[in-house]
C-alpha cells in the first residue's frame, strides 16, 4: 500500500552531521507519531519529498532527546542530494515497491536475465531505490562468472544509457585500461601524456580503488584536481588533447559509481561486472578505440593465461556487439610495478618517468612506453612494431612531461604529493636474493597503512624479484600518516612471511626481518 507525501503531516528538517558515505539516511525519533501511524521501522525504506525534489531513504531510529518529535534527522549525503534548508518542512511516504528486485531474485537462482531486466534494475539504482544491502545482493549474484557474455553487453548498455555520453564528433577517441591487481602499475598518467603529445585524443576517466591500494583518480588526485564537471573536462580535451579525471565526478555512468563502491566494502570485482564497468565508461566517454591491459602473474588478479584468454574473449565479445575497437594486451603480472605503493608514492614514481629522472623506474618507463606504443600502432600512428620506440622517444624529448604538466595546470595546477611521517623499514636479515613478492599481501600491508584514504601512506618497494641484497640492506619501507595505521600494517607484516621471499646461498627460503 503507498500513500502520497501530501495526506501525511510535513516534518522540520535538521541537518545532523552524519556520514553515512553514499546511502541517504533518514533519522526519526522512535516515538514519533509517523513511526506509529504509518507503520515506519528501522532500515525501513522511507520517500523524502520536499518541493520539487525527493529521495528514497534508509531509516534509522533514535531512542533519546537527538531529535525532537516534529523532526526529521538526515544524514549528510541526504541532505546534500534534496540541497535542504534548515527547517525545511519535509514529507514522508511510503515508497512504491521496487519491482526490479524480483529480477535480482532470478539471478540469484541463476536464470539468465535479458536487457530490460538489466535496464530496469541499472535505472532502479540510478534512482536511488535500492538500499545497499540491495546491492550488495546483485553484486553477489553476478560474482562467481554468473553473466554470460549476453548478459555483460546488456548491463553496459544498460548502465550507459542510464548516465551521460560524450560524443567528440572524432573519428578515433582512444582509451585505455588496467584489470588491475598489481600494486604500483601506474601506466596511465605517462601512456595520456604520450599519446596526446603524438596529437591523439585522450579523454581519460578513471575510477578510484576498489580492492587495490590506489587507483589513477587517487593517484591523480594528489597531483591536480581531478573531480571536473562534464564542462569542464571537455574544456581542458578542446585545449590539451586529453585530461586525467575522476568519471564519477562526470557522472558518465552513475550505477557504476554506485556498484563500486558497495564492491569496495565487500572486496569483489567480479569479472562480468568487471568488463560492464570498464566498457559502460569507454562508451560513455566517447572511445571508439580501447586497449586493455591484462596482467598476468601467480598473485595478480588474473592467475594464469587460461584465465586471462577467457577475460580477453569476453572483452572482445562484448566490445565488438557494442561497436567498439579493443585489443587487448597480456603483460608480466609476477610483481609489483614502479616503487611507490600508494597513491602519493606512485605519483612520485610518474614524476620520475615523465621527468627523465635518472633514478625513475625502469620498469614503469618501460611498461608505460609498451602500452603507449601499442595503442600508436592500434590507430595508425605508428607502424607495426615501431610504437614503444617512438613512444620512448616522446619521453626523451620532454614532451610527455610538457603535455602533462599542461593537463594538470589545466585541470587546477600541479601540485606537490604529499609526504608520511611515519615509517617502518623492513631489513635484509642476510645476504640472499629475492625470489618472489606477493602481490596480494603487499597491497593488503599498504592498505592497512591507510592507502587509499590516507594518500601519503603505502609502500616503497626497494627490491625486485633476482635482485641479490647484502644482510641489513632495506626491502621495502612502509608509510603512513598515524602511528596506529603504522603498527596495523607492521602487525600483518610479522605475521605473513611470504609477503616477500628470501633465498640464501644454500638455496633455502627465509623471509625480511624488521
Amino acid at each position: 500500500m503507498s500513500f502520497t507525501p501530501e495526506k501525511m503531516a510535513p516534518l522540520k528538517a535538521r541537518r545532523l552531521g552524519i556520514d553515512t558515505h553514499h546511502e541517504p539516511t533518514l533519522f526519526l525519533r522512535a516515538d514519533s507519531p509517523i513511526c506509529r501511524s504509518e507503520g515506519f521501522d528501522s532500515l525501513s525504506r522511507v520517500r523524502v519529498d520536499w518541493g520539487e525534489r525527493h529521495i528514497i531513504a534508509s531509516l534509522n531510529m533514535v531512542c533519546s532527546e537527538l531529535l525532537e518529535p516534529e523532526q526529521a534527522g538526515f544524514s549528510e549525503s541526504a541532505w546534500e542530494r534534496l540541497e535542504l534548508v534548515p527547517n525545511a518542512e519535509i514529507r514522508l511516504s511510503h515508497p512504491r515497491p521496487v519491482q526490479s528486485l524480483s529480477h535480482v531474485r532470478a539471478k540469484v537462482f541463476g536464470h539468465e536475465l535479458d536487457e530490460l531486466q538489466l535496464q530496469s534494475i541499472i535505472n532502479d539504482i540510478v534512482e536511488g531505490r535500492y538500499a545497499d544491502v540491495h546491492l550488495a545482493a546483485f553484486i553477489t549474484a553476478c560474482g562467481d562468472d554468473a553473466l554470460n557474455d549476453r548478459e555483460i553487453t546488456g548491463l553496459t548498455q544498460a548502465m550507459v544509457k542510464a548516465g551521460s555520453r560524450i560524443d567528440w564528433g572524432l573519428e578515433q577517441v582512444i582509451d585505455k585500461h588496467c584489470v588491475g591487481g598489481l600494486p604500483g602499475n601506474r601506466t596511465t598518467p605517462i601512456v595520456v601524456s604520450i599519446l596526446t603529445a603524438c596529437g591523439l585524443t585522450v579523454p581519460k576517466t578513471s575510477s578510484r580503488a576498489i580492492t587495490s591500494p590506489a587507483g589513477t583518480a587517487d593517484t591523480m588526485e594528489t597531483l591536480t584536481d581531478v573531480a571536473l564537471s562534464l564542462e569542464r573536462m571537455r574544456e581542458v580535451v578542446r585545449t590539451q588533447g586529453g585530461c586525467l579525471a575522476w568519471g564519477g565526478s562526470v557522472r558518465l555512468s552513475p550505477a557504476d559509481d554506485l556498484l563500486i563502491q558497495v564492491e569496495r566494502a565487500l572486496d569483489i570485482d567480479s569479472e562480468g561486472q568487471l568488463i560492464a564497468s570498464v566498457l559502460s565508461k569507454k562508451l560513455a566517454a566517447g572511445a571508439t578505440h580501447v586497449l586493455i591491459d591484462i596482467p598476468v602473474g601467480p598473485t595478480a588478479k588474473v592467475r594464469s593465461q587460461e584465465a586471462a584468454d577467457k577475460l580477453a574473449q569476453s572483452f572482445q565479445i562484448v566490445a565488438a556487439n557494442l561497436g567498439l575497437k579493443l585489443e587487448v594486451l597480456m603483460t608480466d603480472g609476477s610483481q609489483p610495478v614502479g616503487r611507490g605503493i600508494g597513491p602519493a608514492l606512485e605519483a612520485h614514481d610518474i614524476l620520475a618517468v615523465l621527468k627523465n629522472k635518472a633514478d625513475a623506474p625502469a620498469d614503469l618507463r618501460q611498461r608505460a612506453c609498451k602500452i603507449a606504443g601499442a595503442m600508436l600502432e592500434m590507430v595508425g600512428q605508428s607502424q607495426s612494431g615501431e610504437g614503444e620506440k617512438r613512444a620512448q622517444e616522446v619521453i626523451e624529448s620532454g614532451s610527455a612531461w610538457e603535455k602533462f604538466h599542461g593537463i594538470c595546470e589545466a585541470q587546477g595546477g600541479l601540485k606537490n604529493p604529499p609526504v608520511a611521517p611515519y615509517r617502518y623499514a623492513l631489513i635484509a636479515p642476510h645476504d640472499c636474493c629475492v625470489t618472489g613478492i606477493d602481490n596480494r599481501q603487499l597491497a593488503k600491508v599498504a592498505k592497512l597503512a591507510g592507502a587509499p584514504a590516507d594518500p601519503a601512506a603505502g609502500i616503497e618497494l626497494h627490491v625486485k624479484i633476482g635482485d641479490r641484497v647484502s644482510q641489513y640492506d632495506t626491502l621495502l619501507t612502509i608509510h603512513a600518516e598515524n602511528a596506529g595505521e603504522l603498527n596495523y600494517a607492521v602487525e600483518y607484516l610479522s605475521d605473513h612471511t611470504l609477503v616477500m621471499t628470501l633465498t640464501n646461498e644454500k638455496g633455502n627460503d627465509s623471509e625480511g626481518e624488521h
